[in-house]
């Protein structure tokens, strides 16, 4: 059976990304995949150049009326209705970990008969993701960081270009003397938000799994800038708790939570109860000294044409490959198991 993606509207009015860029799409159209677009105000590509390269339109929010067998694709959150959901779809659900509302859309699914096949668990043979904005978020986050430290931060956020932001980040960096440490250094975030503090200028301290089994939190709390890009997929102790943002020595003043885990018992940075955003990406967390947080759950929208290719040519080898086994196979086994650990009863779904 032909396959029948359908890439809908992303309802955040602050996300640009897409998971396929029209030169994608117009691979998977030459290589028999039906692609159904649907319109999108805030979209960083045109809906023509998805057109000219072979797709099919439609409007925006329709995908709910897709034929049943179409596999609707996007990134971040659903729309709250309909109720049930009759489809596949491939997006970041958020829903494994015991995040709020996890449980609700996931009994969505289990209603309509539907799948969440979430990309976070799109993973090869050996546990590693496949595809992942990691780079880019922590890009962002680090780019962030650095420029609130410096004062230079203005509100509301606004998407741009990696050029664009390296020229901010360039700007000052001779005179910039803030010492800057990247927990996760060795992930796609870490590695990114390293990239980041060099661009500024900043050589930074770099942890990974060897430093944080026995966390020093006092030479923690000596650095300026701390950007935190470890994803933990089991309850660990915390790297800062709140006792630690009174410590006398504190030096700290510029806290980017890149994994932004609120809500999730995983959550290695339980010192805030909501993400930050576009309009006010700044939280202080104390007055005297100051302590600053940044904690933006979609960083690589800043810098959507750059994240969506990237992101894109790493899906488009598993989009080609659809069907019952291998990644998706696994992605589909991970959403029965978050099933069955909530009791939820599911309709046998597949591929």
């Amino acid at each position: 059976m032909t396959l029948h993606l359908w890439l809908r509207h992303e309802p955040r009015t602050t996300e640009r990304r897409t998971p396929v860029v029209p030169a994608d799409a117009r691979r998977l159209v030459d290589g028999g995949v039906t692609l159904t677009v649907e319109e999108s105000p805030q979209r960083i590509f045109p809906l023509e150049e998805y057109e000219a390269a072979g797709c099919r339109r439609a409007p925006t929010g329709s995908w709910a009326g897709a034929p049943r067998d179409a596999v609707i694709i996007g990134l971040k959150e659903l729309p709250d209705s309909p109720g049930e959901l009759m489809h596949r779809h491939i997006c970041f659900g958020h829903a494994y970990k015991r995040q709020p509302g996890a449980a609700g859309l996931l009994r969505r699914f289990a209603a309509g008969g539907g799948a969440l096949l979430d990309l976070e668990y799109l993973v090869d043979d050996e546990g590693r993701r496949v595809a992942a904005f990691g780079f880019w978020a922590g890009y962002l986050g680090a780019a962030l960081a650095v420029l609130q430290h410096r004062g230079r931060l203005t509100a509301p956020l606004v998407p741009t270009t990696k050029e664009e932001l390296d020229a901010v980040l360039r700007h000052g960096a001779r005179d910039a003397r803030s010492t800057a440490l990247v927990i996760g250094a060795l992930g796609r975030s870490g590695r990114g938000a390293v990239a980041a503090f060099r661009t500024a200028g900043t050589e930074p301290t770099r942890w990974d799994l060897a430093e944080t089994r026995d966390l020093d939190r006092p030479a923690l709390l000596g650095h300026d800038v701390l950007v935190n890009a470890v994803l933990a997929t089991a309850p660990v102790p915390p790297f800062l708790r709140e006792e630690d943002l009174d410590a006398p020595a504190r030096r700290l003043r510029t806290l980017c939570d890149v994994t932004c885990d609120v809500g999730s018992p995983f959550n290695v940075l339980p010192l805030y109860d909501r993400t930050t955003d576009w309009a006010e990406p700044v939280r202080r967390l104390r007055e005297e000294p100051p302590l600053d947080l940044i904690a933006i759950d979609n960083l690589p929208s800043l810098l959507p044409r750059e994240s969506s290719t990237d992101f894109s040519a790493a899906l488009l080898p598993q989009l080609l490959a659809f069907g019952p086994g291998g990644a998706w196979g696994r992605c589909l086994d991970r959403y029965h198991q978050a099933c069955r650990e909530l009791g939820i009863e599911q309709r046998e779904t597949g591929t």
